[in-house]
């Protein structure tokens, strides 16, 4: 089966296949035209080989195609470093992948999170937070080293307090409603969430559960307009192109637009409270 990498490198190579065929250029032509080997240009656009940033210069130079450069580099250097299965973040368990995130978070000024079903890990408290990485832990079958995780996972929150720093975070109504732990962390951590709501540079949005569907997304965290970093089963991707950062920038704006804010968001929080308050007394 073809790898996740390899897929990236056949689809920059269809990308300048496509530059090359408008510039009405064979193959050889362009190879000859840039004094490479004959063979380079195929090995490219099947993917068999990853260009550099030279030839990524030339090859829009030749076919007048300047003004992909840019794009094309940054998916250039997006190849390897995107796509990083979780055996390989968490081989050594969770609390390195929380010190990586202090440190991204540390140079990010405006952070933009959205997540359908779970609480975000700036905004957990510490037993919520415990549940969320024994899952992780079981799941991916790596090193149990919990307490350190959760410990670094509460540090990774003091960037909330300081100045120069700005958070959006938007959330699923389902956010509320997902069991992590038991009623009492789940009482604890919607809890803090009323908390966060009165925060200084914080804005947090709850889109409702009967909100018109408008845009497929799954989790994800915007780094100012720089990076943007998605959560799957398997692995956690990087974006840097700017085309597609500008993408997942225009699904925030159509969630954030949906999302309810101040009272209305704290309603449905003490609407979730209620709702964990009675299963308790039950």
């Amino acid at each position: 089966m073809t790898s996740s990498l390899d897929q990236a490198k056949e689809a920059l190579g269809a990308r300048l296949r496509e530059l090359r065929l408008d510039a009405g250029l064979t193959g050889t032509e362009l190879a000859h035209r840039a004094g490479w080997h004959q063979t380079k240009v195929s090995k490219i656009e099947y993917g068999k080989t990853k260009p550099t940033d030279e030839d990524i210069r030339a090859w829009c130079g030749l076919t007048g195609s300047d003004a992909q450069v840019p794009d094309l580099i940054a998916t250039l250097r997006n190849i390897e470093a995107a796509w990083l299965e979780w055996r390989r973040v968490l081989g050594t368990g969770t609390t390195r992948r929380q010190q990586a995130s202090i440190r991204l978070e540390a140079g990010t000024e405006v952070m933009r999170v959205y997540h359908p079903f779970l609480i975000p890990g700036l905004l957990q408290t510490a037993e919520y937070a415990e549940g969320v990485l024994r899952r992780v832990i079981e799941f991916q079958q790596v090193p149990n080293d919990i307490d350190e995780g959760v410990a670094k996972r509460m540090e990774r929150q003091q960037i909330l307090y300081r100045r120069n720093h700005r958070f959006h975070f938007v959330l699923a109504e389902q956010a509320l409603l997902t069991t992590v732990g038991d009623d009492r962390t789940m009482i604890g951590q919607l809890d803090r969430l009323l908390a966060v709501i009165g925060m200084p540079r914080v804005l947090l949005g709850i889109v409702p559960a009967e909100s018109p569907y408008q845009v497929s997304m799954t989790n994800f965290t915007m780094f100012d307009n720089s990076r943007v970093m998605v959560e799957t089963v398997t692995a956690e991707l990087t974006v840097t192109q700017p085309r597609e950062i500008a993408q997942y920038g225009r699904a925030f704006d159509v969630l954030a637009g949906q999302s309810v804010s101040g009272d209305e968001a704290r309603a449905l929080i003490r609407k979730a409270l209620e709702g964990r308050s009675k299963g308790r007394e039950g």
